[in-house]
């Protein structure tokens, strides 16, 4: 359940301010209590009263931080609202992505609550966009005038520009002109971005608007990553591997690259699968029911691979179990089919057995790849509502 809560501040004559003019702050919070304050304070005194603004929290926090927030905002001489979600889905991104349907302006910052974005930009960003007619500015560590100082030692900085070379070299089109992906800190159009679209997974919200719904024109303006200025790092190593999931869901976005991500996927059951007939066949178990045991440890590994890496936005449509036991059905009538396909190219065609068998292995891959969208990950048809769903009601009752 969303609770809601709004302290107005002084009202703001926009008269004289062209539109778009006006600037809805979102911040992600988890656990930020002792940075609230601060960010509040500095927001208030870096965005010019001409400029109309208001702040957006998103907050998933499990201490006193809403409480913090509304206090601060007392204070400030804009309106601040505070979104709390009992359950994160998503992720930081997935807060980002609630924060962007509750804004009202013409113009959406996202910022982190720990003060390493400095707010003194804001007004920087927005009028970046204005001048250039941009959908998206990137406040950017990696062009001159910038630096990621801030970044905790080596190892921080390391990941960091990893992660950075590894999506550029995921995405080289979609991230044309995006020196830092990896940036949390940006100004985006409300009209460039349709949140229903988002899929976020983990903190990595810039890439997750930059590949699925990326505004045609982009810019850039510097920024100095600065040192927290209280608590720790909320990056963890479970956080780097929902990136990398993040990663493998947008890369096999396409249908090719579903298709070639399952082939892979395929090749590697076959570790499992010889594995598991060495063990059985060395205890003594003959080597027919050990084949049709080993390739369940084949169709197993390949069903996780699958869908954590493709269809991970999918998986919502059916139950788990439905989910594996179509996919196992699946999984052995290709070994069903494959026999007489051989034996038809083979008698029919007149191909010789290796072609024959290479030809079946192609036909049955690609049937099996079009059946498991089709009847293990596509939405059910007709009034019945996805698994997902009756949560999503739920929190919203």
């Amino acid at each position: 359940m969303s609770q809601e809560s709004t302290v107005p501040g002084e009202v703001v004559e926009t008269a004289e301010i062209p539109e778009p003019g006006a600037v809805t702050i979102v911040v992600p919070t988890f656990n930020e209590s002792a940075n609230v304050r601060q960010l509040l304070r500095q927001i208030t005194e870096a965005v010019p009263a001409r400029l109309p603004c208001e702040v957006v929290f998103v907050d998933d926090s499990t201490d006193d931080t809403p409480e913090v927030i509304q206090k601060a905002a007392q204070d400030c001489p804009f309106p601040v609202t505070v979104l709390h979600r009992q359950e994160p889905v998503g992720g930081l991104g997935g807060a980002v992505v609630e924060g962007l349907k509750a804004a009202t302006s013409d113009w959406i910052v996202v910022m982190d609550g720990d003060c390493q974005h400095p707010p003194s930009l804001v007004p920087d960003l927005v009028a970046t966009g204005e001048r250039a007619n941009a959908g998206l500015v990137v406040a950017s560590r990696y062009i001159k005038g910038g630096s990621r100082a801030g970044l905790a030692g080596s190892y921080r900085v390391a990941v960091s520009r990893g992660a950075t070379w590894l999506t550029k070299a995921l995405f080289p089109r979609r991230l044309h002109g995006i020196s830092d992906p990896m940036s949390g800190f940006f100004a985006i159009r409300r009209s460039a971005v349709t949140a229903e679209v988002l899929q976020p997974l983990g903190y990595k919200i810039l890439l997750e608007l930059a590949v699925r719904s990326r505004p045609r024109t982009v810019t850039e303006v510097p920024f100095v990553f600065r040192d927290r200025f209280a608590g720790e790092s909320k990056s963890t190593a479970q956080e780097g591997l929902r990136f990398l999931r993040h990663l493998a869901g947008l890369r096999a976005a396409s249908p090719v690259a579903r298709m070639v991500g399952f082939g892979l996927i395929g090749l590697t059951g076959f570790v499992p699968n010889l594995l598991g007939l060495w063990a059985l066949t060395a205890a003594g178990m003959h080597y027919v029911p050990a084949e049709i045991l080993a390739n369940q440890l084949g169709v197993a590994w390949n069903f996780v691979l699958i869908e954590h890496l493709l269809f991970r936005e999918r998986r919502r449509h059916r139950r788990w179990w439905d989910r594996a036991g179509r996919f196992a059905l699946l999984a052995n009538a290709d070994l069903v089919l494959r026999i007489p396909l051989i034996a038809l190219f083979v008698h029919q065609f007149h191909l010789g057995v290796l072609s024959a068998t290479a030809l079946a292995l192609v036909t049955t891959f690609v049937l099996r790849f079009a059946a498991t969208e089709a009847l293990v990950y596509l939405p059910r048809r007709g009034p019945e509502k996805p698994v997902s769903e009756s949560r999503t009601a739920r929190r919203a009752a």
